[in-house]
């Protein structure tokens, strides 16, 4: 997939298969792969209109753990329950299942590197997943946190994840983009790029940590002036705070 079109089929394949899927960077492309059935293989031939489909070792279950890899952004320790974090972290620890997002993604380290610098205080993660933020935020002191997603599926693995991690996470099931939001002090949305534009126009938080797309797309957004992007892995990350 051409780096341009890389947000699109983000989303779509993301809308095929919810329970998540692997990125692979080439040097001027992304490849995006799907491990499913014949029937998803259709899919992604009416999706995209074409896809390479190749037979995985019978030991897939098991070797699909290799993808998850744990990372460590400053205090925190970011990874799977089979890995083991060290003993001067904070570890958060995330079970990869239906829901989309386990820490390894270069988003999620931007989103928890903007995290780290602003005053503590209430969150509202919008779109959680599988909760890696909003835990992530429970962990780095900010209270209360509010996790929100429209499936309930990932409202459960939010839930679960945040009482693993033994945190004070209220999660809910809520459209991000039509519902009222709560008046929090950060709010969290490592979405696409369209979607944080429609959810930006009714945050009602004093800053907006957004993330989920490229470093071409542009920064401004409405009624929020920006302050600061970080990039990392041809991904980028912001900071806005809320216009006057």
């Amino acid at each position: 997939m051409p780096a341009e079109r890389v947000e699109e089929a983000r989303a779509q394949m993301l809308e095929l298969f919810p329970g998540g899927f692997e990125e692979v960077d080439t040097h001027d492309s992304v490849e995006l792969v799907a491990y499913t059935d014949s029937g998803g293989e259709e899919r992604l031939w009416h999706a995209f209109g074409g896809a390479r489909a190749q037979d995985v070792a019978g030991d897939w279950r098991e070797r699909w753990k290799a993808f998850h890899r744990p990372v460590r952004v400053g205090p925190l320790w970011i990874g799977p329950p089979w890995s083991d974090p060290p003993p001067d972290a904070q570890a958060v620890v995330i079970e990869p299942g239906r829901a989309f997002g386990t820490g390894a993604h270069p988003t999620t380290k931007l989103c928890v590197e903007l995290l780290l610098d602003l005053e503590r205080g209430s969150v509202v993660d919008l779109g959680c997943g599988s909760g890696v933020l909003a835990i992530a935020a429970a962990k780095l002191g900010f209270a209360p946190v509010l996790a929100l997603d429209s499936d309930e599926h990932a409202v459960e693995a939010t839930r679960a994840n945040a009482r693993a991690n033994g945190v004070d996470v209220r999660a809910n099931v809520a459209d991000v983009v039509a519902a009222e939001l709560p008046q929090t002090d950060v709010a969290l949305a490592n979405i696409t790029r369209p979607t944080l534009e429609r959810v930006a126009r009714h945050v009602r938080s004093r800053l907006l940590v957004g993330s989920g797309y490229l470093p071409t797309d542009p920064t401004e957004l409405e009624t929020y002036r920006h302050v600061r992007r970080l990039t990392r892995d041809s991904w980028a990350a912001d900071l806005y705070e809320a216009a006057e």
